[in-house]
């Protein structure tokens, strides 16, 4: 029986972005929850976050962070062997939202598949779209991390909905002549999921879009009230916790797993959900100032799967000079779910 080929070495080709037009500035916040800008900037670095209008999709952010990762890495979407959509805020309980961007880019009848790894998701879809690309299965694929959290949040709730924005990054991955990404380190928690939900015991009442209407009618159909659906929650200093000790130390793993040292790396990119959690495994990482770090949350906002190709991109567009340096990435939240690996920026 003949087995597909196999390839040695993989590598990302090109990132691409997507920001919503809409800027949400601390003081808008501050409309909807007792707080003020200073306690914002002061508990999580977040200035603004972007959050997309009631007739920009999460298909159009991905298609559009997706062209521009398709560009960047000189290919056509007719040219791509899978399409990976990480997100929680699917548009649509089914199809899958990687089906109808692949049929959006000329990909298909590429195979297309959805993600829901949380703030893991972009690290998922990166593990897996490298082993396709490992296995023979595809010579190119996209990994696209986008989210519409908008859609999903109460904005008088305190514990999460003044840190979420909206957006999508992507990445295109490919063959290479040498070795590009580096193993992946990633796993799940699953009995500490209550930290970070979106149930049914998180109900608010809400004037919603299209996507809310949606929920609601599921929720009505099922014996809920349409005007009522599951909004996001979280447990932050027991997060904050787990991210800053357990989280280090997956960092590590994935610098030892690639057999590469903090001096070596060009970038590190966490996932954007808070100023002091990335200072803080920065510190642990006793990472050299020569590293640049990712702060995107400043100006975006905490984006879940989108967060670290986004937060990649720009770093790339402000210091071209890191292009052909190391990045160590990890994405972490709901689940509790994890993934990092050290990549090589195209």
């Amino acid at each position: 029986m003949k087995q597909t080929p196999l390839r040695e070495h993989t590598r990302i080709m090109g990132f691409g972005s997507y920001r919503p037009s809409v800027t949400v500035t601390n003081d808008d916040v501050c409309q909807w929850i007792d707080s003020s800008d200073e306690w914002i900037r002061q508990r999580t670095g977040i200035v603004t976050r972007h959050r997309a209008p009631a007739d920009v999709s999460v298909i159009d952010m991905a298609e559009g962070a997706a062209r521009d990762a398709l560009e960047s890495a000189g290919i056509e979407g007719s040219q791509l062997g899978a399409v990976i959509v990480s997100t929680v805020t699917h548009p649509y309980p089914t199809p899958s939202s990687a089906s109808l961007l692949a049929e959006k880019l000329g990909a298909a009848p590429a195979p297309a598949f959805d993600i829901s790894a949380a703030c893991a998701g972009y690290c998922y879809g990166v593990a897996q779209g490298d082993a396709l690309v490992h296995s023979g299965m595809a010579e190119y694929t996209l990994v696209v991390g986008v989210e519409k959290l908008s859609d999903y949040i109460d904005n008088s709730e305190r514990s999460i909905s003044f840190l979420l924005g909206d957006g999508a990054g992507a990445v295109v991955i490919g063959p290479s002549d040498t070795p590009a990404i580096g193993p992946s380190v990633w796993g799940s928690e699953g009995s500490k999921w209550e930290t970070i939900n979106m149930t049914d015991s998180q109900l608010v009442l809400r004037d919603h879009g299209p996507a809310g209407k949606a929920a609601g009618r599921s929720a009505a159909a099922n014996g809920g009230d349409e005007s009522r659906w599951p909004t996001l929650y979280q447990d932050g200093p027991s997060v904050f916790r787990w991210a800053v000790w357990e989280m280090a130390k997956v960092a590590q793993q994935a610098l030892d797993a690639a057999e590469v040292r903090a001096a070596d790396l060009a970038a590190f990119v966490p996932h954007q959900a808070n100023m002091r959690i990335i200072d803080e495994l920065a510190k642990q990482l006793q990472l050299p100032d020569s590293v640049v770090i990712g702060r995107d949350i400043a100006d975006a906002g905490n984006t879940s799967a989108a967060s670290i190709p986004l937060a990649t991109h720009r770093l790339l567009n402000e210091n071209p000079e890191l292009s052909g340096g190391l990045s160590l990435q990890i994405g972490f939240g709901a689940g509790l779910v994890y993934g990092a690996q050290v990549v090589e920026l195209p």
